[in-house]
């Protein structure tokens, strides 16, 4: 995507996610978090407090990515991403995940993304830094 093509303002297409219990589960086996309050609900809630299983941090930070990845569509690289988890999202929650471009130079831009839930309250932040491909 030649950076003449991407402005300051550009919105990436927002996408939803909604986490389930096996998602959570397989989620946090593959990334070894052995933390219950993602599969064990009497322990989130008895010994926790919190109203239901929570959706990780990790999990959302990725799920910001894959819009990034998509908005790219394999004309540039994801250079370097970070990301900060705000309030807790739990399972149940539908989280809408948005982007815009807040800066663009000749190799590439950075991008804003923001995950909120039904309540429209930010669960996590995030920023991207993309380097778009050279066309031959």
């Amino acid at each position: 995507m030649p950076t003449s093509m991407v402005a300051v303002g550009d919105t990436l297409k927002t996408r939803r996610f909604e986490a389930d219990s096996v998602q959570l589960f397989l989620y946090n086996a593959a990334i070894w978090n052995p933390h219950r309050i993602h599969y064990d609900l009497p322990y989130t809630r008895e010994t926790e407090g919190h109203p239901q299983l929570l959706i990780d941090g990790p999990l959302q930070g990725d799920w910001l990515t894959q819009i990034v990845e998509e908005w790219l569509n394999g004309r540039g690289v994801l250079e370097s991403f970070e990301y900060s988890n705000r309030l807790a999202a739990y399972l149940g929650d539908v989280l809408t995940g948005a982007g815009e471009v807040v800066e663009c130079d000749d190799h590439g831009a950075t991008l804003n993304l923001t995950l909120n839930n039904q309540n429209d309250k930010t669960t996590t932040v995030a920023t991207a830094r993309v380097r778009f491909q050279a066309r031959a």
